[in-house]
């Protein structure tokens, strides 16, 4: 049976500072990397102006990925982490759309992955770092985009 109850939201203010969500007097929640990785993978494609995540060598294996029934590409493909107790650290690497202002699309990217990495989380996020690693055209198709980035 589902639940309908709306997803709790977290008060970060009236946590206090220096104390973390995750470890109270109860217990301590640890949480993995792949969950921080994947949470802001799926945050920075939310965002417009982003076409995918990942250099050339990723964005091709999630390509070849693509094609195996069943399979989809990873949601923590261009991602990196670094988790600790109370914190976590992002780096994230990207192809914007032709056209868009980069600097608008990188604020929105960290903003985005910042809020969902902390409100699902609890961890406080120190740092999202940005590479634009590629520029998607519109003439580019998936295959061509592939193939030439992978010689």
């Amino acid at each position: 049976m589902t639940s309908t109850a709306p997803a709790a939201t977290v008060d970060r203010k009236a946590v206090g500072p220096g104390t973390s969500l995750l470890v109270t007097d109860q217990g301590m929640t640890t949480i993995a990397t792949t969950v921080v990785r994947r949470i802001a993978g799926m945050a920075a494609r939310e965002v417009s102006g982003v076409h995918e995540l990942g250099g050339g060598a990723a964005r091709a294996l999630g390509a070849l990925r693509e094609r195996v029934p069943g399979a989809s590409a990873s949601a923590g493909q261009g991602v990196s982490v670094e988790v600790g107790e109370k914190q976590a650290a992002i780096d994230l690497r990207v192809v914007v759309d032709y056209g868009v202002p980069i600097p608008a699309v990188a604020r929105a990217i960290r903003a985005n992955a910042i809020a969902a990495v902390e409100d699902m989380t609890g961890l406080e996020v120190v740092e999202v770092n940005i590479a634009v690693e590629d520029v998607h055209l519109p003439e580019d198709n998936g295959e061509r985009a592939a193939v030439s980035r992978v010689r």
